[in-house]
This record gives structure tokens, C-alpha cells and sequence, in this order.
């Protein structure tokens, strides 16, 4: 296959058929050379032999388009080559009478047309040559005593006159076509490179998209399970040291103590669930529902819950059920709360987080955020959302999340 592609490659090459143009050229030139000059052997010009006339011009003609083929590159360089072509072909067909004439017109003609890059250039020359043509024929006419009338050589030269139009037609047409496919092939090497390209920008697009998500659920792991976890340790020694003096206060505090733990671990096991490329099939509603149940589950506090079913994306979505296991942990630990009101709606093209508790609150001028709630403020504005945290004494506390979404509004539990 691949001496197959090489073998194509250098067919289609412009440089292969300029070669080869010339070697096929020169051959040519040289057969006819050796035939028009074994049919003048025995022709006599002025008490000369003809020969003695044609092959030296024979001879020129090759040394001299030799040269311009591989010796002379630019294009004005050549025209002192083709006037010389014109003055030995005039000489030949003066001594040969026009004898293949045509032939050598056709292999000189062939090499230009296949180095000029200009179509409009191979017209003039050919129409040019036509003409350059007749004229020699006239001239040479002239040389040998031969009444001249035009269109008698016309008529005579009819035969001549259609091969030139044909190989003028043929040839430039071939090339036309030539040049279009070896266009085509480089548009084609260039799409494929382009390509390659692009895959090679998308997979490392992709490895760096990998390492910033695992680089991110790293952090969630230390922020948020870390977090947890410490609280957890808090919880359970205050829980201990007033465990004797004060058991029902050592209960709630142990109660949120498993709570927090829980979360933790459902926090960790999701975050390995990512980092090994497997992803939950659950859809938003039945994470959050998820979450209020575990929350209830050998526990005394209540999680009522009114739930749209939203598309949102993973990173929303996570978002959204931590926030929530971080809302009631704090309402259990820091407020008291039994029972807590969530609802998920959708307005437009924004998902509404609401979750309030019964907990016992605080003067809104004396809320500070500490790590959870200023690590949730962060992780909204980060996802384009709103947050807004509202308490008062005795009236418990309330987290308010505006994200924005798209997707359907595919139904509502309450």
C-alpha cells in the first residue's frame, strides 16, 4: 500500500512530468530528425545535396531545445530559443518540403504547453504557432521557385492544420484535468494533515479537560469530604464532653455527627465514582430525593421536599445535592433544626434552590460565613448563579440558590 501511495505521489508530481515531457521531447525530435533526414539523402538543393542542409538543422534544433528545456528556467529567457526553433524549422521544410513538418512543430509545442502555468498563454502560442506554420510553409515555397498562393498551401497543409488543432485541444485539456487532480490531491493531504491535527489538539484537549476535572474533584475531596469529616471529629467530642451532664444534647449532637458522616461518605464514593470515568444514571430529582431520605434515615428530623424534574449538567447537578447535605448539616448543627423545607422549581431558564429549617437562627447582622457557606457563595458564582443566606432569631435559617439552566420541565412531586 504504501509503494502504491508512493508510486501515485510521484506520478501526480509536476515535476516528473516536466521531466518526462522533455526526455519524450527530445526523443521525439531525434526520430523525426533521423527520418526527414534519411528521406533528403538523395534529394538535391542548388547543386547540393539537401542533407547536407537538414541535418545540421536537425542537429541544432536538438542541441538547442535540450538546452532550453534543462538549462533555462524563466520563461523570457526562452524566446531567443524559439526564434531559433522558427529559423531551423524554416530551413527544414525548405529542403524536406514541409515533409513531417508539423511533427516537430508538435514536440516543441508539447514541452511549452506543459510548463506554462497560463492557459491563456498556451492559446497565443498555439494560435501563434499556426499561423508561424503557414507562413515558414509560404516562405519555403518562395525558396524553391514555387508559385505561392495561400490558400493553396492551406489546402495542402489541411491535414497538418488538424493535427495541430487536436494536440492543441488534447493536450491542454489533459493537463486541465491533470492539474485539477493534483490540486485536488494537496487540498486532500492538506484536509488529512488538518485533521491530524485536530485530533491531536482534541486528545490533548481532552487529557488536560480530564486533569482539571480530576484536579477539581481532588479539591471538592479535600474541601468538602475534609470538611465534613472535621466536623464530624467536632461534633462527637463536644457530644462526649457533655455526654453525663447533658444527654439529649449529646444525642442531637451525636445524630448530626452520623448525618455529616453520611454525607462524607456518599461525597467520597461519588467523587471515586468520577475519578474512575463511571457516572451516576440518576437524574437531578432523584439525587436530591436521595439525599432528603438518607438525611431522614435513623434520625428523628423531617425533610419535606417539592422537586421539579430539571436538566441540568453534572457539575449543577453535584452542586446542587452538596448543597443541600451541607444546608441540613448546618441546621442540624448549628441550628437545632428537626425539620426542614426544601423545594427545587423552575423559573424560565434559572433553577430555584430553596431549603428552610425550624432551627433556632440568628440576627441576620450576626451571620458570618464560615467554610461551608462561603465555599457554597464561591461555587455559585463560579456556576453563573445567585446566592443568599436569610435568618432571624428564633425563626430558623434559610439558603436561597438561583442557577441558571436549560433543558425541559419534566414534571413535579410534592
Amino acid at each position: 500500500m504504501k509503494g502504491e501511495n508512493r508510486l501515485s505521489d510521484i506520478l501526480s508530481s509536476k515535476n516528473f512530468l516536466v521531466r518526462l515531457s522533455k526526455w519524450l521531447v527530445l526523443s521525439v525530435l531525434a526520430l523525426v530528425g533521423v527520418i526527414v533526414t534519411v528521406r533528403s539523402w538523395r534529394e538535391v538543393y542548388a547543386g547540393f545535396p539537401a542533407w547536407y542542409f537538414v541535418l545540421p538543422a536537425v542537429v541544432l534544433l536538438i542541441a538547442e531545445n535540450a538546452v532550453k528545456m534543462w538549462a533555462v528556467k524563466k520563461y523570457s529567457h526562452k524566446i531567443p530559443f524559439y526564434v531559433i526553433d522558427i529559423f531551423l524549422l524554416l530551413i527544414i521544410t525548405i529542403f524536406t518540403d514541409g515533409m513531417l513538418i508539423s511533427t516537430f512543430y508538435i514536440a516543441i509545442l508539447s514541452e511549452f504547453y506543459i510548463g506554462q502555468e497560463s492557459f491563456s498563454g498556451n492559446i497565443a502560442m498555439g494560435a501563434s504557432s499556426i499561423g508561424i506554420f503557414l507562413i515558414t510553409l509560404v516562405v519555403s515555397g518562395y525558396f524553391r521557385g514555387d508559385i505561392v498562393n495561400f490558400f493553396a498551401i492551406v489546402s495542402s497543409a489541411f491535414n497538418d492544420l488538424i493535427l495541430l488543432v487536436l494536440h492543441f485541444l488534447i493536450v491542454n485539456f489533459a493537463i486541465q484535468i491533470w492539474r485539477k487532480n493534483r490540486e485536488l490531491d494537496e487540498a486532500m493531504k492538506e484536509l488529512s494533515e488538518s485533521n491530524r491535527e485536530l485530533k491531536r489538539l482534541n486528545e490533548e484537549h481532552r487529557a488536560l479537560a480530564i486533569l482539571e476535572e480530576r484536579q477539581r474533584i481532588a479539591k471538592d475531596i479535600h474541601d468538602t469530604a475534609g470538611h465534613s469529616i472535621t466536623t464530624v471529629i467536632m461534633q462527637t467530642e463536644a457530644a462526649r464532653l457533655v455526654v453525663d451532664k447533658d444527654p439529649e444534647d449529646a444525642k442531637k449532637k451525636i445524630t448530626a455527627a452520623n448525618l455529616q458522616a453520611r454525607h462524607a461518605l456518599e461525597e467520597l464514593r461519588e467523587s471515586v465514582h468520577l475519578l474512575s470515568g463511571s457516572t451516576k444514571s440518576m437524574s437531578l430529582k432523584e439525587s436530591l430525593l436521595a439525599v432528603a431520605r438518607e438525611s431522614m434515615e435513623g434520625t428523628d428530623i423531617t425533610v419535606r421536599c417539592s422537586v421539579e424534574d430539571i436538566e441540568v449538567n453534572d457539575a449543577k447537578r453535584r452542586f446542587l445535592c452538596n448543597s443541600l447535605k451541607e444546608g441540613i448539616s448546618n441546621g442540624l448543627r448549628h441550628g437545632g433544626a428537626t425539620a426542614f423545607l426544601f423545594e427545587l422549581r423552575r423559573e424560565e431558564n434559572d433553577a430555584v434552590f430553596d431549603l428552610s429549617d425550624n432551627g433556632c437562627g440568628m440576627a441576620q447582622e450576626d451571620l458570618r460565613e464560615g467554610f461551608g457557606l462561603s465555599g457554597m457563595r464561591a461555587r455559585t458564582e463560579a456556576l453563573g448563579g445567585k446566592i443568599e443566606f436569610v435568618t432571624e432569631k428564633d425563626e430558623g435559617f434559610e439558603i436561597h440558590i438561583t442557577l441558571p439552566i436549560e433543558g425541559k420541565r419534566t414534571g413535579e412531586e410534592k
